[in-house]
């Protein structure tokens, strides 16, 4: 199962991981120092846009070291359309094995288990391929 977490947005509001129930989640741990979390925002982006309207969301974690000010001047400049959390006392990472390398993304099915995990940039046609057998499984 997917830790039980609380992530505070860019915009103040709180998202929790008993939230995510009900949809797939991809969770996106990154820093906007991190190279390769940056060249693989833009196919993030495109993943979101393309499944978002059938049930998938995307949480991108930025990591504890990263300065918010960056974060959020990536986010508004770059119009991430995801929801982005600053997990400013480290302790999401923690929660979630003690995240500590970046990129590193965990994809949460309906019922709010982590299906699989990926630490380094994702192979986005596979993580395509995983996300639409997880949106049609119907939770029971």
């Amino acid at each position: 199962m997917a830790p039980d977490s609380t992530f505070v947005l860019l915009d103040g509001s709180r998202q929790t991981t008993a939230d995510m129930k009900g949809r797939v989640t991809l969770v996106n741990f990154w820093a906007t120092s991190c190279a390769p979390c940056i060249a693989e925002m833009p196919q993030l982006i495109a993943t979101h846009n393309r499944y978002k309207a059938q049930g998938f969301d995307t949480v991108a974690v930025a990591m504890r070291y990263d300065p918010p000010s960056y974060v959020v001047n990536y986010s508004q400049t770059r119009q991430l359309p995801f929801k982005v959390a600053i997990d400013n006392t480290g302790t999401i990472a923690r929660d979630w094995g003690n995240v500590e390398r970046t990129p590193t993304a965990y994809l949460v099915n309906k019922r709010g288990e982590i299906v699989k995990s990926y630490v380094g940039e994702l192979e986005f046609s596979a993580l395509h391929l995983l996300i639409e057998k997880l949106l049609a499984d119907t939770p029971g």
